[in-house]
C-alpha cells in the first residue's frame, strides 16, 4: 500500500513539473511573438520618388527635404532616393503617375494636370480663371475642394500626402507678344495631354499639340512648335527663354502638385511610419510652396535679365480671353460634376 502511494506521489510530481515546464514555454513563445510584431513594425524602406522637371526646381528641393526629413525621423530606416526628370518614366509623366498607381514607383510629386489624363474629373483644378489668386487657391486646396480631390486621386490607387505648387500657368512662344486671342490664331502651342486643354486652346483659335515635357526644349528650338504654357518655376528651370522670347502673364489655370505615394505600400506601413511620412511631408509641402512663391520674382528677373518679353493683360484684355473659353465650362461641367466645380468656385 505504502508503495502504491508512493508511486502515484511520484507520477503527480513529473505531471505538475511538466505543467511548469509548458507554462514557461509558452510564456516563451508570446515573448518572441511580441518581439516579432515589434520588428515588423520597424521595418526598413528603400523607396523611389518621382519628380517630372530637374533638380534645380523647387520640386526636387522639397522631395529632397522630404527624404532628409524622413530618413532622420526613422533613423536610416526609411529612405527615399529622389529622380527627377522623369528618369524612371523614360521622360513620360503620364506613364509617371501609372507607375505610382500600380507601385512600380512608390512615391512622386505630380501636376493634377497629368492625374486627369487618368482621371478626367481631377482637370476641374486646372478650369480656366477659375482662381482669382493665391490667396483663393490656398483656401479652395485646403478645404472642401482639396479633400474631394484626395477622395479621387485615392479611388486611383494613391494616397495624397498634401499639395505643392507648380502655379500659375503662363503662354511662352517665339512669334509675338500674346495680347488677345487673334494673337494665338494658328500658334503651334505645346499642352499637357488632356482633352479639357485641348478643346480650351482650339477655342482660343490656337493650334495645340501634345508631347512629353521632355521633349519641349527640342521642339521649341527645332521650330516645329511656337510656344508652350508652364508656371514659372517650369520654364525657368527648363531654361526655356533660350528658345522662347515672350511670354503672357495672364495666369489662365491654376496647377498644384500632389505628393502621392502608392496607396497599397502606405496602407501596409504600421501607423507609426504613417505618421512619420505624413508630418514630414506637412513640412515638404509648406517649403515648396514658402520657395515657389519667394523664388518667382527672382526668376521672372532672371528671365527678363535673358531677353524674355514680359506683358500683363489689362483687366479688359484677361476678360476677352475669359469669354473665349466660357464653351468649356459648358462641355466639361459634367465631366467634372457640378457639386465638385462648385466646390472650388
Amino acid at each position: 500500500m505504502k508503495r502504491l502511494l508512493m508511486m502515484f506521489l511520484m507520477v503527480a510530481l513529473s505531471v505538475a513539473l511538466v505543467a511548469c515546464g509548458g507554462s514557461n514555454e509558452t510564456g516563451g513563445e508570446s515573448s518572441q511573438d511580441s518581439n516579432a510584431n515589434e520588428d515588423e513594425e520597424k521595418k526598413s524602406y528603400d523607396l523611389k520618388m518621382s519628380v517630372t522637371v530637374g533638380n534645380s526646381s523647387t520640386w526636387f528641393i522639397a522631395a529632397e527635404k522630404l527624404a532628409e526629413d524622413v530618413a532622420e525621423a526613422t533613423d536610416g530606416r526609411i529612405q527615399i532616393s529622389v529622380y527627377p526628370n522623369e528618369q524612371l518614366s523614360g521622360g513620360d509623366s503620364g506613364a509617371g503617375v501609372e507607375q505610382v498607381m500600380n507601385g512600380t514607383t512608390d512615391m512622386s510629386y505630380h501636376s493634377t494636370i497629368i492625374y486627369s489624363i487618368m482621371d478626367e474629373r481631377l482637370g476641374v483644378v486646372s478650369a480656366p480663371f477659375l482662381f482669382a489668386d493665391l490667396d483663393d487657391v490656398d483656401a479652395a486646396l485646403g478645404g472642401e475642394g482639396g479633400e474631394a480631390i484626395k477622395d479621387i486621386i485615392r479611388e486611383n490607387g494613391v494616397e495624397t500626402l498634401g499639395f505643392g505648387q507648380n502655379g500659375f500657368r503662363q503662354v511662352t512662344n517665339s512669334k509675338q507678344p500674346v495680347t488677345s486671342p487673334e494673337d494665338l490664331a494658328n500658334m503651334r502651342v505645346r499642352i499637357p495631354g488632356i482633352s479639357m486643354y485641348t478643346d480650351l486652346w482650339r477655342e482660343l483659335g490656337a493650334d495645340p499639340t501634345t508631347m512629353t515635357f521632355s521633349e519641349v526644349f527640342t521642339s521649341l528650338q527645332q521650330g516645329t512648335i511656337d510656344g508652350q504654357e508652364n508656371p514659372i518655376d517650369v520654364i525657368h528651370s527648363a531654361q526655356l527663354a533660350e528658345v522662347q522670347d515672350y511670354i503672357t502673364m495672364w495666369n489662365y489655370s491654376y496647377d498644384p502638385l500632389v505628393l502621392g505615394i502608392n496607396k497599397k505600400l502606405f496602407d501596409s506601413m504600421s501607423e507609426e511610419d504613417q505618421e512619420v511620412l505624413r508630418a514630414a511631408a506637412v513640412d515638404a509641402n509648406a517649403y515648396q510652396i514658402q520657395l515657389a512663391r519667394e523664388k518667382e520674382a527672382e526668376q521672372i528677373a532672371e528671365l527678363k535679365e535673358a531677353g524674355m518679353e514680359f506683358y500683363e493683360p489689362t483687366d479688359a484684355e484677361l476678360e476677352a480671353f475669359r469669354q473665349a473659353v466660357e464653351p468649356v465650362y459648358e462641355k466639361y461641367e459634367s465631366v467634372w460634376g457640378t457639386d465638385l466645380l462648385n466646390s472650388f468656385r
